[in-house]
């Protein structure tokens, strides 16, 4: 009977859950079931702090200085309370600064797993030192770090220059752990006139500070009252949903000052412009995950993943801010003038003028620890380096995984497989991947196949791989609690999900119906989790399928904000403190699970809707639920931007939107820009009509195949970048003002980007255009049209006439860009083809670039240096490749077909040099175009070769 009535909730359940989906894919999002800042007490309480003077100061004489590490004890003057500072000069020019309870009633979250290691340290030196507080020195003589004690700041100078102020408008905050107050007062009725004596056992915590006034280490080690409690510091309702609190506040602030800086970036997720803009008018940036359908454009509230770093740019320096907290998390930024903040002992070192710009950023989060990152710069390939070396570089994908990708939710069944397979190959269409959503699943138990529709996934994946072609099914964190599931068994018996507040199994509603949530923060939990991808254990599976970590936010449909309560348990800590790195530790796991199954040898790919801080090592990320609506193409770029600046390089959006049905103009340009982005996948929900690319007639068929043969033909190219973002840690598709940093006409353009260096996109993405305005950068520069060949001169606005087949691309002079002409139905198959080279001279006659081979989907490249790296040059007429890595072996079958090079004069012959003698080569020239075509020069894509025009 219990079965029945639970079999006939789960119907109602989804029988709301589906009007409520019909009804978000016809309108935006539901902005009730999210918090605002005045729904949140700790941002209500942090964002109504007045400014002025801090009531913390430093302790000087509580200061410790080791080779590397500053100590030193700060009070808060108002209660009395004292916490820890503690400073490190970070190798590759960065400062951590640390800040928490000197002794907290409990231990306060510090945030695991997502720095690859402990930063390395560098000696701080002491400078001078006397009453009004410290200068350090941070390597030499101009950079220094000083300190001013009352009230407490710091700030970091080069030379006579302020770079950035910390708690400049003395916006610190450190909500103190303490008894609730209600509880004192009980104690207080009891104990009555003992109360004398207990502080007197206190006694020995008594200190006098540095002005003889007593004081202690935490209020709740002097046996006072609390500060004026507020409402929703032990308890906070939100709709229908109550947070318990046990804990109390415990929430934590402090301000950034930028002197010189209109411009910063970076805290994705956000549907916003790559600028960020100003915050005083209306709600902070939020970041903490959540399942947000169809979300609005241009506002600040949370989305799927949350990664807080921020960077800063202006023509004399780039900066970074990494703020190293999971909980949720705020960031207010707002526009002032430099003069109006700088005060105490940095006064004596550095002026900064009384009208310079500024941006002032200060970010407060729920609980944990103040634990901050300073990246220094200079340049941005200098912040990008930086941040790498924190939480580790982009992963580095199969090559295939550039391939396209097709998706909805959701192919029926093995036929239909099957038939939108070959219709890739009737329409003659590349892809690589076919995905199958949670239809697939029997029940929505992950790790299963429904036994109607999909009897045979291993000769469904078989008839894939015969081609040459692979897939990803869908495999979510939310298990069916059914006591016939094993995987639900198994996690239960081993006692590894998430617990509620009072210590049972946490459940919530989901796909399934009523699901239990792994506790993906604990090990045990992440190793199983991966074990269950062997190919024993996840039956059906073989080597060509992929995984793809959605709804990890976590999303729960009952719960607040359709996410976790906050006050469930993961072991000793709250959710409130890992909220935002449960998707992360989801994608970890997963990741680690497809690594294993082939023994340690075969690159994963993983897909996964939330993240944080650390995720690009582990896969992809895309946009989540967006709609076929022209802005959703648009927000797309800006997107994929920012999350590219904080280390997340392989990034996409739903190619046609998720919601609602695109018209054929947008369904074309749509395929245009997601050719150009890193992550390329058109997926659509459950109610939409079919939109395979052959289903909006001839004309757009052909011009949607253009568009993802494009993407193919450049497949070396992108692959070498994403090699490079994996070494380096620079994104792939980045903003203009990353390569051309002096360039103020650069700072707040969105609407086009750059491939690496090299390339130069403005996809179409206004209804009906008949033309695009394309900044083309770079004083002294020229540009090349990558499809006429036109050669245009840069720093100049360009209007680009446009048509339904255009896709705006430059090729930069000075470049060599690697491509294959000959496009197959997947990128494996194009494995051994011959490459073509696209040299696009300087107007000094001059050009580079690189050629990277390995194969293609191993970790070869990596542990035993299988790969082939060349350096192409063209000077003095000639164009050579030499290598790049001498202690790396590795062979191909591919060789070079054929060189273009762009603005050169016609040669009279041209001659192959190799090693074994020369030989002439046939070629013709374009007197027009000014381009020069050579034919087969037939050398082997590994070898050193030269090419000589005369």
């Amino acid at each position: 009977m219990a079965a029945f009535i639970l079999s006939r909730l789960e119907m109602v359940w989804f029988l709301v859950a589906g009007v409520l989906l019909v009804l978000n894919g016809v309108r935006a999002v539901d902005r009730s079931n999210f918090k605002t800042c005045g729904h949140s007490s700790f941002c209500k309480r942090m964002r109504t702090m007045g400014l002025g003077p801090s009531p913390y100061r430093a302790l000087l004489e509580t200061l410790e200085l080791s080779d590397s590490r500053l100590t030193l004890q700060l009070i808060n003057d108002n209660n009395k309370v004292r916490l820890l500072l503690e400073l490190y000069r970070l190798q590759g020019n960065m400062t951590r600064l640390k800040i928490n309870e000197l002794k907290p009633l409990r231990p306060r979250f510090e945030v695991p797993d997502v720095l690859i290691g402990e930063p390395p340290t560098e000696p701080l030196s002491m400078v001078s030192r006397d009453e009004a507080g410290v200068v350090l020195s941070l390597g030499t003589d101009a950079r220094q770090l000083v300190l001013s004690a009352r009230p407490f700041r710091l700030d970091i100078v080069e030379g006579a220059r302020v770079l950035l102020s910390v708690n400049g408008r003395g916006l610190l905050a450190f909500e103190h752990l303490r008894p609730r107050k209600d509880t004192l007062s009980k104690i207080s009725s009891t104990v009555g006139s003992m109360w004398d004596s207990i502080k007197n056992m206190f006694s020995s915590n008594t200190q006098k500070d540095s002005e003889g006034e007593e004081t202690t280490e935490g209020a709740q080690e002097q046996g006072e009252e609390p500060e004026e409690e507020e409402p929703g510091m032990w308890e906070e309702t939100f709709k229908s949903d109550v947070d318990s609190k046990p804990n109390g506040p415990s929430s934590i602030s402090l301000d950034f000052s930028l002197p010189g800086v209109e411009h910063v970036y970076g805290i994705p997720e956000h549907a916003e412009n790559l600028r960020l803009r100003p915050t005083d008018k209306g709600d902070p940036y939020r970041l903490y995950n959540l399942d947000v359908f169809q979300y609005e454009l241009y506002n600040p509230m949370a989305l799927y993943g949350a990664v807080p770093v921020l960077l800063s740019h202006n023509a004399q320096r780039t900066m970074g801010i990494f703020w190293l907290n999971a909980a949720e998390t705020w960031v207010d930024i707002s526009a002032n003038t430099a003069g109006k903040t700088l005060s105490g002992k940095v006064l004596d070192h550095a002026e900064v003028p009384s009208d310079a710009p500024q941006t002032d950023v200060r970010w407060f989060s729920e609980s944990g620890i103040i634990d901050v990152f300073i990246m220094l710069g200079p340049k941005p390939s200098d912040v990008f380096t930086q941040y790498a070396s924190l939480t580790g570089t982009q992963s580095f994908p199969p090559l295939s995984a550039l391939g396209y990708h097709q998706c909805r939710w959701n192919y029926n069944d093995q036929e239909d497989v099957r038939a939108v397979d070959a219709g890739f190959d009737e329409h003659n269409i590349p892809y690589d991947f076919i995905w199958l959503d949670i239809e697939h699943t029997d029940g929505k138990r992950y790790f299963t196949w429904d036994a109607a529709s999909f009897p045979q996934p291993r000769d469904m994946l078989q008839g894939l791989h015969d081609k040459r072609r692979k897939m990803v099914a869908i495999v979510d964190p939310h298990i069916k609690v059914d006591s016939g599931y094993r995987i639900h068994n198994e996690i239960l018996s081993r006692n590894l999900y998430v617990k509620n507040k009072d210590g049972g199994d946490y459940e919530g509603w989901c796909w399934p119906g009523t699901a239990g949530y792994p506790d993906f923060t604990n090990p045990e939990m992440r190793a199983w989790w991966a074990s269950m991808f062997a190919y024993d254990k996840y039956e059906g599976s073989m080597e060509n399928l992929y995984t793809w970590n959605d709804m990890n936010e976590p999303s729960v449909f009952n719960g607040p904000e359709v996410t976790m309560h906050k006050d469930a348990l993961h072991g000793s800590w709250e959710h409130r403190d890992v909220h935002n790195l449960y998707g992360l530790y989801v994608q970890m796991a997963t990741a680690e699970g497809l690594i294993q199954r082939s023994g340690g040898v075969e690159r994963p790919f993983v897909l996964t809707r939330a993240f944080f801080a650390g995720s690009q090592r582990y896969g992809a990320v895309w946009t989540g639920d967006n709609a076929a609506e022209w802005g959703h193409l648009k927000i797309s770029i800006p997107m994929c931007l920012s999350l590219g600046l904080v280390g997340i390089s392989f990034c996409g959006a739903d190619v046609g939107g998720f919601f609602k049905n695109p018209g054929p103009e947008l369904l074309v340009r749509w395929y245009q820009t997601g050719a150009y982005q890193p992550f390329f996948r058109a997926h659509a929900h459950l109610d939409t009509p079919r939109r395979e690319p052959w289903l909006f007639g001839p004309e757009n068929t052909a011009l949607i195949r253009e568009a993802i043969r494009q993407r193919y033909a450049l497949l070396p190219y992108w692959y070498q970048l994403f090699y490079h973002a994996h070494r380096t840690g620079e994104p792939v598709m980045r903003p203009l003002w990353v390569e051309y940093p002096q360039d103020v006409a650069t700072f707040a353009i969105d609407n086009q980007f750059l491939l690496g260096k090299h390339l130069l996109v403005h996809p179409v993405t206004e209804q009906g255009s008949q033309g695009v305005s394309v900044y083309l950068p770079g004083v002294g520069e020229v540009w090349y049209d990558a499809h006429t060949f036109r050669r245009h001169d840069g720093d100049q606005n360009l209007f680009v006439p446009v048509t339904l087949s255009s896709i705006p691309v430059f090729q930069r002079g000075g470049s060599i860009i690697p491509r294959k002409a000959r496009i197959r139905r997947s990128s494996s198959c194009m494995e051994n083809d011959p490459y073509t080279l696209y040299v696009a001279l300087s107007p000094q006659g001059l050009a580079d670039g690189e050629l990277y081979i390995d194969d293609g989907h191993t970790f070869n490249y990596d542990r035993q240096k299988q790969f082939i790296h060349r350096r192409l040059t063209f000077a003095n007429s000639s164009l050579s490749s030499s290598n790049l890595s001498t202690d790396s072996q590795f062979t191909t079958a591919s060789w070079i077909e054929r060189v273009l090079i762009l603005g050169v004069q016609e040669p009279s012959a041209v001659t192959l040099r190799i090693a074994d003698g020369s030989r002439s080569l046939e070629f013709e020239f374009d007197a027009a175009a000014s381009v020069l075509t050579i034919h087969k020069p037939g050398v082997n894509a590994g070898s050193d070769w030269n090419v000589l025009l005369q």
